[in-house]
């Protein structure tokens, strides 16, 4: 530790994350072409869809306890568990589209209802 006194360490610790921040900003004005294209190679490999699926629905507010299970699940269900279609990858078919179904009432726990179809997500069937 830099400093004992809890006041000054408090300010030593701001004034590191200050200049990182700044850093890192400066890192990403000087590369901004190879950011670029290494996040569009990446958004290509299975492994980088794998990856934003997750950020997207962490973002969406969707709690799970493994969401690499819950990635495989979502994956491997072919039909919509409300209406029994089949469901597609196609995004420009968008009523049968691959759906997670949550509850957004629920902020503390698990609270995933099913994979649906788009149609079915829409009209909000199991909620």
């Amino acid at each position: 530790m830099p400093y004992k006194d809890p006041e000054k360490q408090k300010e030593y610790f701001k004034q590191y994350r200050l200049n990182n921040k700044e850093k890192q900003k400066e890192y990403r004005n000087k590369n901004k072409e190879k950011i670029a294209q290494l996040k569009k190679e990446n958004s290509k490999t299975e492994k980088g869809k794998k990856t934003r699926r997750i950020a997207q629905w962490k973002h969406q507010g969707i709690l799970c306890f493994d969401y690499k299970l819950l990635y495989d699940i979502f994956l491997s269900t072919s039909k919509c568990e409300y209406c029994n279609c089949e469901l597609t990858t196609d995004r420009y078919c968008k009523s049968t589209t691959r759906c997670l179904d949550h509850d957004h009432t629920i902020t503390d726990k698990f609270n995933i209802r099913g994979v649906l179809c788009n149609s079915c997500n829409l009209k909000d069937v199991l909620g």
